[in-house]
């Protein structure tokens, strides 16, 4: 029997537990070792859990028995997490997380240190929540050069996306509604500002390229200034709107990274992923795209991901799973503002055909978008590639001019 423990009894950990309860033959049969809990950490009280007895504050009743094995982290957040997962890895326990921001900005050092105390530090939670995606990279694919991986990364934003193109919502509805749901949280932050999917992004890169791409180094915006009137414009071109996190790699040996609302042909097949549902692409060198769907978070599918990583641990007591990257800097990432796309702009000039004149001198070709109901004095037009200083240059100089811009949104090939 193989003693395992849970740091962190809030929603993902208490479905930790309940799918080890639940489904303890099934696993046993998987691990080919009966696992039991043997202590679950949290600071509060759990009088009523059936699990009461399993309780403690204290994480040196887990550090200090040598019984424990693997355990899994599923606090959220940096703090205590990495001081708690730096001393199980160090002690010879293998730990097993879905907490992104901790892999995101720690990654490189624990991987090193799992590497060290022969044991396993594995994340395939962290994520798309239940969607398998870090192990298939790291094995099923591993045979490729990874060309481009891109995906809608955070349910929430996707969830309020797709309410406003479906259903003609506000932003600030779809988000009031997602907070109804549970989808949302009191303090939507991370989600709306693309924080979250931020983290995610740089931990497929750094899987993908082997070197640790910490999350600053990204470009990351959200979707709070969205509007419905983006949203129409965007329908209007024949795409929809979606909060993209992407990684390519350059002929140099750098990649370009960023987070940001994209407009998607609707012949995308990331296009027709909607509400709380994740779609990553993966672009191989020898497979093409592969893409991968489902539910990116919730108590039970990212549970299951975690226990799947508890089970790969205790088949591999003896051995390391060859999870790993290295450290890296800002020498790796290309500066956003070098970066080259097209764009739809948005805008409003007393006289339009002079304006989009003016966009033509500054832009280059562009093409105009027209939607039935647009209102007086607005307008919309495409460019084609541009580099985003150039971009933001003919923006100052289309405003000097007296049109008012009201936004820029990348148009995405994917």
């Amino acid at each position: 029997m193989i003693q395992v423990a849970v740091m962190g009894h809030g929603v993902v950990g208490s479905g930790v537990v309940e799918v080890l309860e639940n489904h303890r033959d099934s696993i046993a049969k998987r691990a080919k070792e009966e696992i039991n809990i043997k202590y679950i950490l949290d600071i509060r009280e759990f009088p009523d859990s059936p699990y009461a007895q399993k309780f403690t504050k204290n994480f040196e009743d887990i550090l200090n028995d040598e019984e424990v094995r693997v355990v899994a982290e599923v606090m959220g957040g940096v703090n205590p997490a990495y001081d708690f997962t730096k001393r199980c890895l160090e002690a010879g326990k293998s730990v097993v997380t879905s907490n992104k921001e901790l892999v995101a900005t720690k990654g490189a050092e624990l991987l090193e240190i799992a590497r060290n105390n022969n044991v396993n530090y594995l994340f395939e939670a962290s994520v798309g929540g239940g969607i398998p995606i870090i192990r298939p990279i790291n094995q099923c694919l591993a045979a490729n050069e990874f060309v481009e991986i891109a995906g809608i990364l955070n349910g929430t934003t996707n969830f309020i996306l797709t309410k406003m193109i479906k259903d003609n919502m506000s932003f600030e509805d779809a988000l009031r509604m997602a907070q109804q749901l549970g989808y949302a949280e009191r303090k939507p932050e991370a989600d709306v500002e693309g924080h979250d999917a931020c983290r995610k992004i740089a931990i497929l890169a750094s899987l993908c390229y082997g070197k640790h791409i910490y999350p600053e180094l990204v470009h990351t915006q959200g979707i709070t200034k969205i509007t419905l009137d983006d949203v129409a414009y965007a329908g209007a071109w024949g795409g929809v709107i979606k909060l993209i996190g992407q990684v390519m790699k350059l002929d140099d040996g750098r990649v370009d990274i960023s987070v940001e609302p994209m407009i998607l042909s609707r012949e995308s097949q990331l296009a027709n992923v909607d509400d709380v549902f994740n779609g990553i692409l993966v672009r191989g060198d020898a497979t093409g795209d592969v893409v991968f769907y489902g539910k990116g978070a919730g108590k039970l599918p990212t549970a299951s991901a975690v226990v799947a990583d508890i089970i790969d641990c205790v088949r591999n007591l003896k051995t390391r799973k060859f999870v790993y990257w290295e450290d890296g800097d800002a020498s790796l990432v290309r500066p956003y503002e070098e970066s080259a796309f097209p764009v739809m702009i948005r805008a409003k000039a007393e006289d339009k055909a002079a304006a989009l004149k003016k966009a033509e001198e500054l832009f280059g070709n562009v093409k105009a978008v027209s939607r039935s109901d647009e209102k007086e004095g607005e307008f919309a037009f495409t460019t084609g590639d541009i580099a985003v200083t150039s971009a933001d240059a003919a923006v100052a100089e289309l405003e000097k001019a007296g049109v008012t811009v009201l936004s820029k949104i990348r148009i995405s090939d994917l």
